[in-house]
């Protein structure tokens, strides 16, 4: 199957693209701020993508290509098939020496993920899913939790998502972890060592599309805040929040957040 040989694609890319930013890791790389709410970059970042978009658009020819990376052009909405893809995703963390950072690799057709990759080369642990083929860490298959209330959650999530306005009523009584990186955050609920993780704000695809794919094969649900399935290689590739859980923890967790 197009999926299975695009997984394979994607982890060898994906061990490459480890191997080059350990190059970088914690040897003080060069940073820049990009503005804005856009946080910040680096030459690992750079090196990373120019690796990515070279050996995996060289395989793929007729794919898209969308990365945080590149500067973005319409030619990938004429493609059937696309590459997202975030070079690093967890940059801060990368900076500051934490091991929580990720390459975030997928491919998306007809705006649905078909094959994923979010790999953690300081930790060792590569989550990969094809549609349809289930979700694995390391080879090992993974599966969602099915803790199925708000009360008690262990919920990925940034501070500012517990604030009151957002809930009806009072927020849920989650137990509150965090991690830089929303691809890890995506993989660890479907690893089941978390529950949920939630943004509320605009979320960019390269950091959800490969996760998203993960989650869903560990027999998960991905929305965005108001409950609707996420759509992939859109002309402005923004989704609105994002909810990951089971499917009953899912519909728990939106039906107590405030209407927009």
């Amino acid at each position: 199957m197009p999926e299975a040989d695009d997984l394979s694609l994607l982890i060898s890319a994906a061990r490459e693209a480890g191997e080059i930013a350990k190059r970088f890791f914690r040897k003080d790389p060069q940073v820049w701020d990009k503005g804005g709410d856009d946080g910040p970059v680096t030459e690992a970042d750079f090196a990373v993508d120019s690796y990515l978009s070279e050996s995996l658009t060289r395989a793929r020819p007729d794919y898209g290509w969308l990365s945080e990376e590149t500067a973005d052009t319409p030619a990938r909405l004429e493609r059937t098939r696309c590459f997202i893809v975030d070079p690093i995703d967890g940059t801060r963390s990368f900076i500051h020496g934490d091991k929580n950072w990720a390459h975030s690799l997928a491919v998306v057709e007809d705006g649905q993920p078909v094959a994923a990759v979010v790999y953690l080369p300081m930790r060792d642990r590569l989550f990969t899913a094809a549609k349809g083929k289930g979700a694995f860490l390391n080879d090992d298959p993974i599966k969602v939790g099915d803790h199925a209330q708000p009360d008690g959650a262990r919920v990925l999530t940034a501070r500012p998502n517990l604030a009151a306005t957002h809930w009806i009523g009072t927020c849920p009584e989650f137990v509150h972890k965090f991690r830089p990186s929303l691809a890890y955050r995506l993989s660890l609920v479907a690893q089941g060592r978390y529950d949920a993780m939630i943004s509320l704000r605009n979320t960019w695809e390269w950091d959800v599309a490969a996760g998203t794919l993960i989650v869903t094969e560990a027999g998960g649900t991905v929305t965005d805040r108001i409950g609707n399935a996420p759509e992939f290689n859109r002309p402005r590739p923004a989704i609105d929040g994002m909810i990951a859980a089971n499917p009953r923890l899912t519909r728990e967790i939106l039906d107590r957040l405030r209407p927009l």
